[in-house]
């Protein structure tokens, strides 16, 4: 066995505010002073690992001398704590529609998980695997700004759910309402026959070539399509700063926590830069 140090890149004050979370939660639940194997701070640093580095939990728990279900325990605790920190999609909506002129961008993703045998009702088909991506996983609505940060994410649906309807049941009520009195959002043709609440590309008429097609079409599609584009990158934000989004090992279900509470410490950084 070989020891050595390492430095974790994550801003302090997320560290900070992490463990502030942990202590208030542990006071809400009545924890004695003294009972835990580790301290909030060392829970928080813990935790930012995992989702930093993605560093496996059976390391995690070694490094800390816990015991492997401590060290899940732990990481299901902080991520409980940040997803409660995320944005809600009401203040949200609020927010873009009071203080901004630029459209808002919604998308959906679907974050990879190992397999996973639920079936649908009629026992035919594996819920969580998406035939569109050909993979396991959970599918995530999220709403970006024009820059591509993100400005909120969903529960996760399973990942045979298609992005109309899991933004049928996740966005579009109140995002409807907040389009009716002026914000703009942009979606891409997967969204198509949405109604209000979306602005979607439109489809070229069959049998019409591209040549042929009216050219103010063409200009509108175009014009979507650059102003989507950057508000896509908003997940790339979030996988490529939290290492854990790439692929879960945990139960599926949980995605929609883990990604929210990525988006709170997101959130937070950019706080304290």
């Amino acid at each position: 066995m070989v020891s050595y140090t390492a430095t974790l890149d994550v801003h302090r004050e997320a560290v900070l505010f992490l463990s502030r979370l942990l202590a208030a939660e542990r006071k809400l639940r009545g924890t004695r002073e003294g009972t835990r194997a580790l301290t909030c701070y060392k829970q928080a640093v813990l935790v930012l690992r995992w989702f930093r580095d993605d560093t496996s939990i059976e390391t995690l728990a070694r490094d800390n001398h816990i015991s492997r279900a401590t060290g899940y325990r732990y990481i299901d605790e902080g991520v409980a704590v940040l997803a409660d920190q995320a944005p809600d999609l009401h203040g949200v909506l609020e927010h873009a529609r009071t203080t901004s002129e630029r459209p808002i961008v919604l998308d959906g993703k679907i974050f990879a998980c190992d397999r996973c045998s639920q079936k649908d009702p009629d026992g035919k088909k594996d819920v969580w695997y998406s035939g569109h991506k050909h993979r396991h996983g959970g599918n995530i609505q999220f709403l970006a700004d024009a820059r591509g940060e993100p400005l909120w994410v969903s529960d996760v649906e399973p990942g045979s759910t298609s992005d109309i309807t899991a933004a049928r049941l996740h966005v579009f009520p109140l995002l409807r309402k907040a389009a009716a009195e002026g914000l703009v959002v942009l979606a891409d043709p997967g969204y198509d026959g949405a109604g209000t609440g979306a602005h979607t590309p439109l489809k070229r008429p069959p049998g019409v070539d591209e040549e042929r097609w009216d050219v103010d079409d063409r200009a509108r599609n175009l014009l979507l399509r650059g102003l989507r584009c950057i508000g896509e990158r908003a997940m790339a934000v979030l996988v490529g700063r939290w290492r854990v989004l790439r692929h879960t090992t945990m139960s599926p279900s949980k995605i929609g926590m883990i990604v929210q509470a990525a988006l709170a410490l997101t959130n937070i950084e950019k706080q304290t830069r």
